[in-house]
């Protein structure tokens, strides 16, 4: 299995355009203490995009982030049930769908 990458940035525009883009993602939008408010997964070649809908001028903005932390996955199916698990244990603010 490959190596699984982790990187944190800051959620902003700087931030999110030095992210990696070449494997599928499971995202989390941190406040500023560090509070997991949103989870959720992008597509390889969407993970730059998915952020920037995020940001506070975006479409489906997450107010109160400061941070953004990725970790790549080796496919969507597993970048989805991560985020199944994450979502579960920690109960983000933002993720209602009954996800």
């Amino acid at each position: 299995m490959a190596e699984e990458k982790t990187k944190t940035v800051k959620f902003n525009e700087e931030g999110v355009k030095d992210l990696p883009d070449d494997k599928p993602v499971v995202y989390k939008i941190l406040n500023q203490s560090g509070e997991n408010i949103y989870t959720g997964v992008a597509k390889r070649g969407r993970v730059k995009e998915r952020l920037r809908e995020h940001l506070p001028e975006g479409p489906n903005s997450i107010l109160g982030g400061a941070k953004a932390k990725i970790q790549q996955k080796t496919s969507i199916a597993e970048a989805e049930k991560t985020e199944s698990n994450i979502i579960a244990r920690s109960k983000p603010k933002y993720n209602k769908r009954g996800k």
